[in-house]
């Protein structure tokens, strides 16, 4: 379970470094979000049939769909959207760069534990923002991921070629460890969104252990994730 925060959490309006932390969290989640759409569109290429081909658009058009709203709340902090996403652009694409897909079976894994480990990540942060924020944050997270379509064609794979098990569970491993040194990246490279997860004297943080458990959880999901698959993590 995340751990709650303080209810009397800032305001974005009201604190310049909590404002510029919300900022940078948007754009990091709207480029993802674009990317992500992209990624699938480009997957669906590799479908092996129509069904399978518009299983993955109407996936990449969810992606899609939850950018306008992330834009308009970075307007209305009288942000340009465009400029805030380009510092994680870099990131971001080297992430994707380094995780690019060789085979359907790789496309679907690396949509439904990839992004499901980016969607737990921002979900543990938005524990720590304003109520509105935070509500912004999980919508983004939560709208139709089409997992039992994944979970649903990668099982059978599996059961088709039972080395097809092995590959991809060293595939869901390399994806952990590239999108957890990515995120790493992103944190020390913003320090607003360091300091919003370290917290102040007025709103809450989280402490070594507190970050320690938040991984744990990261990881046990990610776990969870490729046990549903049929995969061992």
């Amino acid at each position: 379970m995340v751990e709650s925060a303080d209810a009397t959490a800032p305001t974005a309006d009201a604190d310049p470094d909590y404002r510029a932390a919300v900022v940078d969290l948007l754009a990091v989640i709207a480029y993802g979000e674009i990317t992500a759409f992209e990624r699938l569109a480009e997957d669906a290429k590799l479908a092996p049939s129509l069904a399978d081909k518009l299983d993955l658009a109407q996936m990449a058009s969810i992606e899609i769909a939850k950018v306008e709203r992330l834009h308009e709340r970075l307007r209305a902090f009288g942000v340009d959207p465009f400029e805030a996403m380009a510092p994680f652009r870099a990131p971001i694409d080297e992430f994707h760069g380094h995780t690019a897909p060789a085979d359907w079976y790789e496309g679907l894994v690396k949509a439904y534990v990839g992004d499901g480990l980016a969607n737990d990540f921002y979900r543990e942060i938005a524990a720590y923002l304003d109520a509105d924020t935070r509500e912004l944050v999980v919508a983004s997270m939560e709208a139709g991921t089409h997992s039992a379509f994944v979970v649903e064609r990668v099982r059978a794979g599996i059961a088709e070629d039972h080395r097809l098990g092995g590959r991809l569970a060293l595939w869901g491993r390399r994806l952990m460890g590239e999108a957890l040194t990515q995120a790493q990246r992103v944190a020390a490279d913003r320090d607003e969104l360091s300091a919003l997860l370290a917290g102040g004297v007025d709103r809450p943080g989280l402490d070594l252990a507190a970050l320690g458990r938040m991984f744990t959880r990261l990881t046990e999901r990610h776990m969870e994730r490729m046990t549903e698959l049929g995969l061992e993590a």
